[in-house]
């Protein structure tokens, strides 16, 4: 079964940016910048922020913003489980 990958343009640190993300992890990122009463761009501009990096080895490299997205949220659905 084919995912679909659903692109919306945003702006974060006054730029815009294009990100491809599945339909259930849009849903889940509005879900978690509603439920803390911000917005969707300022929730995805601090994922952006906290995305990390440094270092010289490939391990080290930050994830894509798409990819660190789907772990912030990943991580707020397993810690709201628990």
């Amino acid at each position: 079964m084919a995912t679909t990958l659903n692109k919306r343009s945003i702006t974060i640190a006054r730029h815009r940016t294009s990100i491809s993300l599945e339909d259930e992890f849009w849903d889940a990122l509005c879900a978690l910048a509603a439920r803390d009463g911000r917005s969707v761009a300022d929730l995805v501009g601090e994922i952006d922020l906290n995305r990390g990096g440094g270092g010289t080895e490939a391990a080290a490299r930050p994830p894509s913003l798409s990819g660190a997205i789907r772990l912030y949220v990943l991580g707020r659905t397993q810690a709201d489980k628990r």
